[in-house]
């Protein structure tokens, strides 16, 4: 090659330059589309042969936009296996799961639900599940719950600390319990709707409510079923994410007879209160008598002063002449 180019330098340097520089950009052009690929030829033949519908131009676009272009080709093509992805009211195009994506969402998680729902025919769409994912919400969680529902402990000790719920009956006897709820997702409602805590807190309210209002803990403990049903009929599901399914008595156990002590405490406090009365009546009737006394005292005072009054008054009337003393005959 230098014998060749050594008449065109002889010729001319121009010539020689030009060539060399052409040479370059073709031999970078080459590694450039080498890299390329390398790259983005085994992704792109992958989901060719998927019929995901994946274009070099849309893979190189990927890379500059910094999303993970094995992401969205596997889940692009998980979506058309699964036959989800060309649903007329929600298609699930690469577009789509770019922008899933750089929003920070769970792209693989969101397809995964998809097809849990497709397979378990529940109606959720791509929109609805991104939206739901976005929300900080575990959608394939979601699905699964509503396919297969799951118990929540009421109370939950791991949350509570109490392992019963205490309550009361009229008759004053405390019943301990433990219930067992059963609960699907409600995916409608799963954006916006309560969580857990709230299901876990009305049904303790309402099993709390429900003994209150009952006569006698017999009664109860006789016809347990009559909690559940009392329960479910609240409604207590309402806005949120779950549906309650059932409502069942695990364990019931006789407390504390309270209505016993309350009433052996007011005993106790009224007798205390009598006991406080008495000894100020008592307290009264003592300051009395030491007030009658101390008058009993001024009173024989006054005698006494009024008894020595008499000797001089006698004495005076002598004096005066206003006496006189009789003498025998």
């Amino acid at each position: 090659m230098l014998q060749s180019l050594l008449p065109l330098a002889q010729g001319g340097g121009g010539s020689v330059l030009a060539v060399l520089l052409a040479a370059l950009i073709i031999g970078l052009l080459v590694v450039v589309i080498v890299l390329i690929g390398l790259f983005y030829f085994p992704l792109w033949f992958q989901a060719y042969m998927s019929n995901a519908k994946v274009s070099l131009r849309s893979l190189i676009g990927m890379s500059l936009r910094q999303v993970n272009a094995r992401v969205i080709v596997t889940a692009k093509i998980m979506a058309i296996q699964a036959g989800i992805a060309d649903d007329p009211a929600s298609p699930i195009t690469t577009r789509r799961l770019e922008a899933h994506y750089l929003a920070g969402g769970n792209v693989l998680h969101v397809i995964r639900s998809l097809i849990a729902a497709h397979r378990a025919d529940i109606d959720l769409d791509f929109d609805r599940a991104a939206a739901i994912d976005l929300a900080g919400r575990d959608v394939l969680d979601a699905v699964q719950t509503s396919v297969y529902p799951k118990v929540i402990d009421c109370p939950d000790p791991n949350r509570s600390g109490k392992p019963t719920l205490s309550a009361i009956a009229k008759n004053g006897v405390e019943l301990r319990i433990r219930a067992r709820v059963t609960v699907r997702t409600n995916i409608s409602q799963l954006i916006g709707g309560a969580t857990e805590e709230t299901i876990i807190a009305r049904v303790g309210e309402g099993i709390i409510t429900s003994i209150g209002s009952a006569s006698s803990h017999l009664e109860v403990m006789e016809n347990p079923d009559m909690i559940s049903r009392a329960v479910l009929a609240r409604g207590l599901d309402s806005q949120t994410a779950f549906e309650i399914v059932s409502i069942d008595i695990a364990d019931i156990d006789v407390g504390e007879n309270i209505g016993a002590r309350l009433q052996a405490d007011q005993a106790e406090a009224d007798m205390r209160v009598a006991r406080a009365k008495a000894e100020e009546r008592r307290a009264f009737a003592f300051a009395r008598e030491q007030e009658m006394r101390a008058e009993v005292a001024e009173k024989r005072a006054d005698v006494l002063l009024a008894e020595a009054e008499v000797p001089r008054a006698m004495a005076e009337a002598f004096r005066e002449g206003r006496i006189h003393v009789a003498t025998a005959s």
